[in-house]
C-alpha cells in the first residue's frame, strides 16, 4: 500500500497487549496493516496465552516483518505487558492497541498529519464503541478539543486505543502497575509534563465493549479512580472526594 505521508517518514511503534486474543486479533493486526501510513512496527506482547493467539500472530510473522511477538515468561498483567512493548518500541511515537479492538484505515495518517502540523506531543481522537459483534453501540464524539491535567482528573476522555504521544518531546514513558486504568495513569503522567492533549475530531477506531470485563463495570471503577487520586497522584482526602464526585457525575451517569 502506498505510504500517503512520506513527508513524514516517522516510525509509529504500536503497543498491543495479547492475552487469549484469538477471536479477535487477525482484525485488530488487519486494522494495522491495512492503514494509509506504512511507517509503523507492531509489538505484540503476549502474556502468557493459552489460546492459539501467539500462533495466529506468528502465521502473519511469515509474511509481515514489521510485526513482532513478545513473550512473557509469566503472566505479569496489562501494565507490565505494556511496557515491555514500549522498552522494546524503537519508533518516534508510541501509540496503543489492545488485541480486541480496531482502527480505521487512516489512522495514523490523520493523527500523524495533526501532531505535526499543530506541534502537538500527545494527542487522542473521537471513537466508536461497539460490542463483542462488532456492532455499533455508541460514537464517543463529543470530547473537548484540548483536556487537561485537571480536566482529566475529573473525567478521562483519551481512550487507550486513540492516544499517542512523541518520545522525542517526553521520552519513553510508562505505565504504573496497577490492575485496572493503567492507561490513565500514563495520561496523567504526560499531562503533568505538558499543558493539553488535543483531540482529533475524527472517528478513527473502534473499541470493544466485552461482557463481564473490569471497564465495563463502573462501580468498580469508582474504587480504582479513588486508588489513583489518593494513592498514585497523592491528592488530599478532601480533594479526591471532589475528583471522585465529578468523575461520578460526569462519567457513570451521563446518557
Amino acid at each position: 500500500m502506498e505510504n500517503r505521508t512520506n513527508e513524514y517518514n516517522v516510525c509509529i511503534s504500536i503497543i498491543t497487549p495479547l492475552y487469549n486474543g484469538s477471536r479477535y486479533v487477525s482484525e485488530t493486526i488487519d486494522s494495522v496493516v491495512q492503514q494509509t501510513y506504512q511507517n509503523w512496527e507492531l509489538l505484540i506482547i503476549d502474556d502468557g496465552s493459552t489460546d492459539s493467539g501467539p500462533q495466529i500472530v506468528e502465521q502473519y510473522q511469515r509474511t509481515e516483518a514489521r510485526i513482532h511477538l513478545i513473550r512473557n515468561k509469566t503472566n505479569l498483567g496489562p501494565a507490565q505487558t505494556r511496557n515491555r512493548g514500549i522498552e522494546a518500541a524503537k519508533g518516534r511515537y508510541i501509540a496503543f492497541l489492545d488485541s480486541d479492538d480496531v482502527w480505521l484505515p487512516n489512522k495514523l495518517e490523520v493523527q500523524l498529519r495533526f501532531m505535526t502540523s499543530a506541534a502537538a506531543p500527545f494527542t487522542f481522537s473521537f471513537y466508536e464503541q461497539i460490542d463483542e459483534d462488532g456492532s455499533l453501540l455508541k460514537r464517543m464524539d463529543y470530547f473537548p478539543a484540548k483536556v487537561t491535567y485537571r480536566s482529566t482528573m475529573k473525567s478521562n476522555k483519551i481512550g487507550c486505543l486513540t492516544a499517542m504521544y512523541d518520545t522525542l518531546c517526553f521520552g519513553k514513558v510508562y505505565m504504573i502497575d496497577i490492575r485496572n486504568r493503567q492507561d490513565y495513569t500514563l495520561w496523567l503522567q504526560l499531562l503533568k509534563k505538558v499543558e493539553f492533549a488535543y483531540c482529533i475530531p475524527e472517528i478513527l477506531a473502534k473499541y470493544r465493549i466485552r461482557r463481564n470485563s473490569i471497564s465495563s463495570n463502573k462501580w468498580k471503577l469508582v474504587k480504582y479512580h479513588w486508588h489513583i487520586y489518593r494513592d498514585i497522584e497523592k491528592q488530599s482526602f478532601h480533594l479526591s472526594l471532589y475528583y471522585i464526585v465529578n468523575y461520578i457525575v460526569l462519567r457513570l451517569f451521563r446518557r
